[in-house]
């Protein structure tokens, strides 16, 4: 029962702030933080009862699959589900001082908590065809929330970002619809039964075309991406936070490593794509990053960097590349989302996110420059943060299944995340202090206190790791069935 909890309780909220929010005041406020703070707390509930039954299901009506809906939970399914609700509970923090500024606040919270339900509802789905109607649901409340400022480029970058994300959802829709016509289900576990009893047909292989260019789509690879960072650039930050924190890994990896490698099956040809894909993106996003002066779009940019190694990892195909690539998904998304409330905190308070105009914040905004160190360094790969060790397994996994090209090059391009974030520290906290800018001091209580925690999960995870490896681990084992 403790499944459909993760789709109701945000449902729920979303229609009580929508007739309430309006007309009373702060009512959206803490309606959305309470519900992340359910959420979170039922996620860490149901982390214990997988790692103790290993799966959970909760069929829908009493009914039995393929008539039934069902929901169910695996050790990589928990752990999304504790990524995206540990995520989507800092954002609502910070959000608290950051949406003032923005007219009609209880709307925001109504699409985000829609959004969330998308979310939750594609990692838990037991069928593919709830997994698409729960990723159409957060897509369409992302492309709003995007375009929630209501100013041209916010506008343009929502409009372009619908188009092709209603591509990516045509793939996803006509892959389904004729996986249907070929098995006669729409539950995963009888799709991949069926399929397992057959020889794989061209049709399969046509299918996985289709899922693969939508969930790239959805996950912002090269040559996919040209929507990602207009939208990450124009959104509202916490909407830019969530976007590259966990919403492209929930609709893009997530759902990939999901019908891959649980329902049609990973094939060399597949694998083989992932890899060329995920180097693709690691390097094309890495010095695209460095040309840019914009924080928020250079952050986009070096999420797409970032994403390039967690699919690099699901194409080594082996048990090491793919809890690699899953663990630096989740490091991905608390340094990233830490990278965008800096960023917020910084704009909030010199107005401007043009790295050439800010200087020598360091000494006005301490505890933001030591946060942002911490996340840049994480992201580069530096020990003993928590990006190192993924970066350091994926590596690994590279180099043990024989692609020792592609680990020089991730190397390389770990090399290049660092200079960058390096050059965007000394522009904004360790030059010489502008002039003209005077009166800075440290952000808000929200933005503060997320800082803290997304930092101390960075350094806690790293240190701890060597004494955590197992158990980190475990749910992976248990996806994979070993």
């Amino acid at each position: 029962m403790i499944l459909i909890f993760f789709v109701i309780t945000p449902i729920a909220a979303a229609f009580l702030i929508g007739l309430a929010g309006r007309y009373v005041k702060n009512f959206s406020d803490s309606a959305a933080n309470l519900t992340t703070v359910i959420l979170f707390a039922a996620s860490l509930y149901t982390l214990n009862l997988v790692n103790t039954c290993h799966i959970l299901v909760y069929k829908i009506g009493g009914w039995l699959p393929p008539a039934g809906i069902c929901v169910v939970a695996d050790g990589l399914a928990v752990f999304m589900l504790v990524t995206v609700n540990l995520i989507s509970l800092l954002v609502m923090i910070y959000s608290i001082n950051y949406m003032n500024s923005y007219t009609e606040k209880w709307k925001f919270h109504a699409l985000y908590m829609l959004m969330l339900v998308g979310m939750n509802g594609v990692i838990i789905s037991g069928d593919l065809f709830n997994l698409y109607v729960f990723l159409e649901l957060a897509s369409i409340s992302a492309y709003a929330l995007v375009a929630f400022g209501t100013e041209a480029s916010s506008l343009e970058a929502a409009f372009k970002y619908a188009i092709m994300g209603s591509i990516a959802s045509l793939f996803i829709l006509l892959g389904i619809a004729l996986l249907y016509s070929y098995t006669s289900t729409l539950s995963m576990f009888d799709i991949a039964a069926v399929l397992a009893g057959k020889p794989r047909a061209f049709l399969i292989n046509f299918v996985s075309v289709l899922f693969l260019a939508g969930f790239a789509l959805k996950a912002a690879l090269v040559p996919f991406h040209a929507w990602l960072p207009d939208a990450h650039s124009s959104a509202p930050t916490p909407v830019s936070a969530t976007l590259s924190g966990v919403f492209i890994k929930t609709l893009g990896i997530y759902a990939m490593l999901r019908v891959f490698f649980s329902v049609i099956g990973a094939t060399s040809n597949l694998l083989l794509v992932l890899m060329v894909l995920g180097l693709v993106s690691m390097i094309a996003g890495a010095f695209l990053a460095i040309a840019q002066n914009d924080m928020k779009r250079m952050f986009a940019y070096s999420s797409i960097s970032q994403v390039g190694y967690i699919i690099i990892g699901l194409g080594c195909g082996s048990l090491i590349g793919i809890a690699g690539a899953a663990f630096h998904l989740f490091n991905h998304s608390i340094f990233k989302s830490l990278l965008f409330i800096n960023s917020a905190a910084v704009e909030s308070q010199t107005g401007s996110r043009n790295m050439d105009k800010l200087s020598g914040l360091a000494a006005k905004m301490p505890l933001t420059a030591v946060t942002s160190v911490m996340a840049s360094l994480s992201a580069a790969g530096l020990p003993p943060l928590a990006g190192f060790w993924s970066k350091l397994i994926i590596i690994m996994a590279l180099w043990i299944s024989g692609h020792y090209i592609y680990a020089l090059i991730a190397v390389l391009a770990s090399i290049l995340t660092l200079a960058y974030f390096l050059l965007m520290q000394r522009k904004i906290f360790f030059s010489e202090p502008n002039q003209e800018l005077s009166g800075i001091k440290e952000a808000g209580f929200g933005f503060s206190l997320a800082s803290i925690i997304l930092a101390s999960i960075i350094a806690v995870v790293g240190v701890a790791f060597p004494f955590l490896v197992n158990s980190i681990f475990v749910p992976f084992w248990n996806f994979l069935g070993v």
